[in-house]
């Protein structure tokens, strides 16, 4: 059976809240994923990964440049591109299902890809978009990320 994949998405930057929710959010997927993608470099990236990785799980970085070194001392895997913001089709189109933390255009566009792909999405306090399940807790996102990865492998 194939391992399930969690894809994270987020804003590069981020304040300490989402930090916070970030890294708590990644300590509680390995429960229901075994691989985190993302895009590997740092804010929700960084702290979904270092919380993923201290859990057990395995975190693959599909970064934007060419330098493996450009990517969080959390991710185990590091795909470099050279594809800068192109490369978040890769990071969508490598999951099962996505999280999207709050995060800006760059964010929005990978929810983007998601639709365009029927990758189901969760918003975790980030953008509120017709097809994307919004859910306002670690706990919900988890369990809905459970249901979504659980009919994916049927």
């Amino acid at each position: 059976m194939r391992k399930k994949v969690i894809g994270i998405i987020g804003g590069h930057q981020c304040n300490k809240e989402v930090e916070q929710l970030a890294h708590n959010l990644g300590k509680k997927l390995p429960k229901v994923a075994e691989i985190l993608v993302c895009g590997g470099l740092s804010g929700v990236m960084k702290h979904v990964c270092s919380g993923f990785k201290a859990s057990g799980g395995t975190v693959i970085g599909i970064i934007p440049g060419y330098d493996k070194d450009e990517a969080n001392a959390f991710v185990d895997i590091v795909i470099p591109t050279g594809m800068g913001l192109a490369r978040n089709v890769l990071v969508v189109k490598s999951a099962d299902a996505v999280i999207a933390l709050p995060g800006g255009a760059g964010t929005l566009s990978e929810i983007a890809y998601c639709l365009q792909f029927s990758i189901p999405v969760i918003s975790l306090k980030s953008w509120k978009i017709p097809g994307v399940i919004s859910v306002h807790s670690v706990s919900a996102a988890v369990g809905t990320a459970q249901r979504l990865l659980h009919r994916s492998q049927r």
